[in-house]
């Protein structure tokens, strides 16, 4: 290790080595200013424990000595600034994977979008298929989906990419079944995909009514009136300012008397939550009245 720099050789870190917080802390404020300023992607009111947490796996997947060599494959090689979005953005979900949230989330946009001639729904920062397929196939059951829009964004145009011609393993479905079930389906869950070479892709009849968009949390502004906003997975990433900014957003963008599932319940301190009113005894579902 050079004594005046404190920077290590190239290759993996030295056994035992463990990396100066402040200097570390500094190398993950240039690494997220290189994403910003060369691909546009804000992660820099994240919260900082997940990041560097995430960004440290990174590193030791890729056998990095230090953070600041990953900033500089960020800049100069091809697919380490991708690695990098995948590994700070929402980890994919698995169709049902939260059969409650989803039981809870049948129930309240049932009696939320019903009356209602053209709902929208937004899913920001979604789940990857997972968690967009899960929302599309509870409204075909609830009888909803056909006058609905869902809104699916995300902030990167790479993943956006990935999703819009994304597949499932097959295994998946049968795997998922129980699951489904648990939330309130009572058909085959199979019987809403269809299955080539092992991999599984959801009824074209239901993908077309799932709009992919590029849209960023951090930096953009309301972009349409939604009569149901869905986001319990991206919520926990963000440090205490950026969540109170959503919030405010997601308010917003909300339309009077149209439904919000957020990751946790708010309390007095969150933005705009004197505008809601729960929609179960316990649960982060709430109804916008004011």
């Amino acid at each position: 290790m050079n004594a005046f720099t404190g920077a290590l050789p190239a290759g993996a870190p030295a056994a035992g080595f463990r990396p100066d917080p402040a200097l570390e802390e500094l190398e993950i404020d240039l690494l997220l200013e290189a994403l910003y300023g060369r691909y546009g992607l804000d992660y820099r009111s994240h919260d900082r424990a997940l990041l560097r947490r995430r960004l440290q796996e990174v590193v030791a997947r890729r056998e990095l000595a230090t953070l600041s060599r990953l900033q500089e494959q960020v800049l100069h090689q091809p697919g380490a600034a991708l690695d990098v979005t995948r590994a700070l953005a929402v980890p994919a979900a698995r169709l049902f994977d939260r059969p409650e949230w989803a039981r809870r989330q049948r129930t309240a946009l049932s009696d939320s979008l019903r009356p209602t001639a053209l709902p929208k729904v937004w899913l920001p920062e979604a789940a990857g298929v997972g968690e967009a397929w899960t929302l599309a196939i509870l409204l075909a059951e609830e009888k909803l989906y056909g006058r609905t829009e869902v809104f699916a964004t995300l902030a990167s145009d790479e993943l956006l990419a990935e999703v819009r011609e994304a597949t499932l393993p097959a295994a998946q479905l049968q795997e998922a079944q129980q699951d489904y079930e648990a939330s309130g389906g009572g058909g085959r869950l199979a019987d809403y995909f269809e299955v080539s070479d092992g991999r599984a892709r959801l009824l074209p009849r239901l993908r077309e009514r799932i709009t992919w968009l590029q849209y960023c949390l951090v930096t953009d502004g309301s972009f349409n009136e939604f009569h149901a906003i869905l986001c319990c997975r991206a919520l926990p990433d963000f440090g205490p300012v950026l969540r109170q900014r959503v919030l405010r957003l997601f308010r917003d963008s909300l339309a009077l008397f149209g439904v919000i599932g957020l990751d946790r319940e708010l309390d007095g301190t969150d933005a705009a939550a004197s505008d809601y009113q729960p929609l179960f005894d316990d649960g982060a579902w709430y109804k916008r009245i004011r």
